[in-house]
């Protein structure tokens, strides 16, 4: 009885152990990579973050499904490295008021020192209570307009026609906009157009996440997928691959410097702190 007693206790040390070390574990195999570059400062510099409204992940026709929204480190990453630069920074969402924050995401085990902080900000907390809605901003008095991912964008960015506006009125309107997404964010790209109705991402350098990685996390229920959605339109996909997709990384810039766009989960610290480099070189 005393072995028995003793190898379930060991099993529940290593167990316990285990569980303790994975945060290290998928960090180590390419999660939510540090950022080790050059930081810049772009104070007096404004910037929007805009996420999803949709809260659950569910087939098309269906209302019913796990909870889902944006992933945390996709809106936390680029915001926290637009306010430490010194920007003015506003948090929008598709519909407006409270973003929905995919739970999953805020777990121990791939939640970022940024999402920490998150929750102990009553700043950002209350901007993420009641978001502004797309509809009422003007979008061409942002230097640099941010799109987050996580599911939920699946099922609204891609659709938004307000989006696709606003987003096209950002880049013809002062002409310096820096228009930047990461992971499913890309998807509010898709309907940006210019006078004549083509899209203004085609032949760009676009990244966003690949369908190798929605099809190994067995998400393909989401109506929209941003490597199929951006070659439809003719921008250059651009990606970089794993083992597992997940553990990739990748920013594109484009030619003109206009456009900065993340892979996934794990690029959007870089491409926050791109965007903050051009526009402190302007």
């Amino acid at each position: 009885m005393k072995t028995i007693t003793k190898i379930a206790a060991g099993i529940s040390i290593f167990l316990i152990v285990a569980v303790m070390a994975l945060p290290t574990l998928l960090h180590n195999l390419g999660l939510h990579p540090e950022y080790n570059g050059e930081t810049y400062s772009a104070e007096g510099k404004r910037a929007l973050v805009i996420t999803t409204s949709h809260v659950t992940l569910n087939a098309i026709g269906e209302t019913t499904g796990k909870k889902t929204g944006v992933m945390a480190s996709e809106m936390t990453h680029p915001y926290y490295t637009f306010l430490d630069a010194g920007m003015q920074v506003d948090v929008a969402s598709i519909k407006g008021g409270e973003i929905p924050v995919d739970p999953d995401t805020l777990k121990f085990m791939i939640k970022t020192p940024e999402d920490d902080r998150f929750l102990k900000d009553p700043d950002l907390q209350a901007k993420v209570k009641n978001s502004l809605r797309i509809d009422d901003i003007d979008f061409t008095q942002y230097d640099t307009v941010f799109m987050a991912g996580g599911w939920g964008a699946a099922y609204d960015m891609g659709y938004s026609e307000v989006l696709g506006q606003k987003i096209s009125e950002a880049y013809f309107g002062s002409g310096e906009t820096i228009i930047g997404s990461v992971c499913h964010g890309a998807l509010g790209l898709i309907n940006a157009n210019d006078e004549q109705g083509n899209p203004i991402i085609h032949g760009r350098a676009i990244t966003g996440v690949t369908d190798k990685q929605v099809k190994e996390l067995g998400i393909e229920v989401t109506p929209m997928h941003p490597e199929a959605e951006l070659r439809k339109v003719g921008a250059k996909f651009e990606s970089q691959t794993a083992f597992l997709d997940f553990f990739a990384t990748h920013i594109s810039v484009d030619a003109e410097q206009r456009f900065v766009t993340g892979q996934n989960q794990n690029s959007g610290l870089e491409a926050a702190h791109k965007i903050v480099e051009i526009l402190a070189q302007r």
